[in-house]
C-alpha cells in the first residue's frame, strides 16, 4: 500500500417483491412489481441455459458505450451466464471511468471469472473476513472487491483502512502490482459505471450487495438508508479491524456485523454503507473457493 495523492474526489436476484423499488446511493432507482429494472440496466448475456431463467443478469448494467478507462485501454467486458446452481461472471477487469493512478501500479486487463451459488445458504456460523486479503466479491461492473484492509506495506499503515487513509479513486478503487484493478467499497453511481438495478454486487457466498437504500416492508412504505453498525473507537490507520467495534442495535436500520440482514422478501442481503466495513463485515453464506485469476490473493503492495 503506497500513498502518491490525496484522495480524489471528483444470486441472487430478488423477484416478485415491491420491496425490490429501492434506492440506490446515486438517487432513486424504480424497478417493477416483479422487481426488474423498467429501464437500462441491459447486459451480455452468455447463458448456458435459456436467458430467461438467468434472472441475475438483469442486474448488471450494458458498459459497451462507456468511456472506459482512457484511449490507451480496452473497454470493460462482462459476460455474464448461468447454469442450474451456480451464477457465472466473466470479467476484463476494466473500468467504465477514466483511469486516476493513486498507487504506483499500472492498469491492465484481467482475465478473471467468478462462480457463486445462485441459491445461497446461511452458514450455522460466519466466516470471518478480519484481515482476510484479495477478492471477497465482486460488483456488476465486473470489478473486484476487496475487504476493508489494506496490506502490510507500508508499515505505518499496515493492514489500514484504505477508505480512511484516502489511497483510493472517486470510486473507491485502486490498482494493485499486478495492474489488477479493485474496490474496496463500493459508490453506485451512475460515474461509476451502475445502472438502475438496486443489486451492486454479489459476494463469493452468493449473497447480493444492494446499495444503502432500501425498504422495511414488503409494500416498501418505508424506505430507509441502512448504516453499518461499526463504530470507530480506535486509529484506523493501521489494523483496520481493531479501530472498529460493534454494537448490537435495535435500529431497524443498523446492519448486522456481516453488514446486512434479511429483506422484507425473507432473504438475506449485504448492504453497501458509506462507513466502515464499507460492503461486508462477514460471510453470511458459505463463500465459495475460486480458481485462476478469481483465486489470486492480494500480493504487498
Amino acid at each position: 500500500m503506497w500513498r502518491m495523492s490525496q484522495k480524489i474526489h471528483p444470486l441472487q436476484f430478488v423477484a416478485g417483491a415491491v420491496a425490490v423499488a429501492l434506492l440506490v446511493v446515486a438517487g432513486v432507482t424504480a424497478c417493477s412489481p416483479t422487481g426488474m429494472p423498467i429501464s437500462g440496466g441491459s447486459t451480455t448475456s452468455l447463458s448456458t441455459i435459456p436467458s430467461g431463467d438467468c434472472a441475475p443478469a438483469a442486474n448488471f448494467p450494458d458498459l459497451s458505450a462507456s468511456q472506459g478507462a482512457g484511449t490507451n485501454y480496452p473497454k470493460p467486458s462482462v459476460q455474464v451466464s448461468c447454469t442450474e446452481t451456480e451464477l457465472v461472471v466473466r470479467s476484463n477487469d476494466m473500468i467504465s471511468y477514466p483511469f486516476v493512478k493513486v498507487t504506483p501500479n499500472s492498469l491492465a486487463a484481467q482475465d478473471t471469472t467468478w462462480r457463486v451459488p445462485l441459491n445461497p445458504a446461511v452458514a450455522t456460523n460466519p466466516t470471518s473476513i478480519v484481515n482476510r486479503l484479495g477478492t471477497l466479491g465482486f460488483s456488476v461492473t465486473g470489478l473486484a472487491i476487496y475487504g476493508p484492509t489494506e496490506g502490510p506495506m507500508p508499515a505505518t499503515e499496515a493492514f489500514g483502512d484504505p477508505v480512511a487513509n484516502g489511497i483510493l479513486d472517486q470510486c473507491k478503487g485502486h490498482t494493485g502490482p499486478r495492474s489488477e484493478y479493485h474496490l474496496h467499497a463500493v459508490e453506485a453511481t451512475t460515474y461509476c459505471g451502475f445502472g438502475p438495478s438496486p443489486i451492486v454486487g454479489y459476494a463469493l457466498d452468493g449473497y447480493p450487495i444492494y446499495g444503502p437504500r432500501g425498504c422495511l416492508d414488503t409494500a416498501c412504505d418505508q424506505v430507509v438508508i441502512f448504516n453499518s453498525g461499526y463504530e470507530l473507537t480506535g486509529d484506523p490507520t493501521t489494523y483496520s479491524w481493531n479501530a472498529y467495534t460493534y454494537r448490537v442495535s435495535s435500529d431497524p436500520t443498523v446492519l448486522d456485523a456481516c453488514n446486512g440482514r434479511i429483506g422484507p422478501d425473507g432473504t438475506y442481503r449485504y448492504y453497501a454503507t458509506a462507513t466502515f466495513p464499507y460492503t461486508f463485515g462477514c460471510f453470511k453464506g458459505t463463500p465459495t473457493s475460486q480458481s485462476g485469476g478469481a483465486a489470486a490473493p492480494m500480493p504487498p503492495m
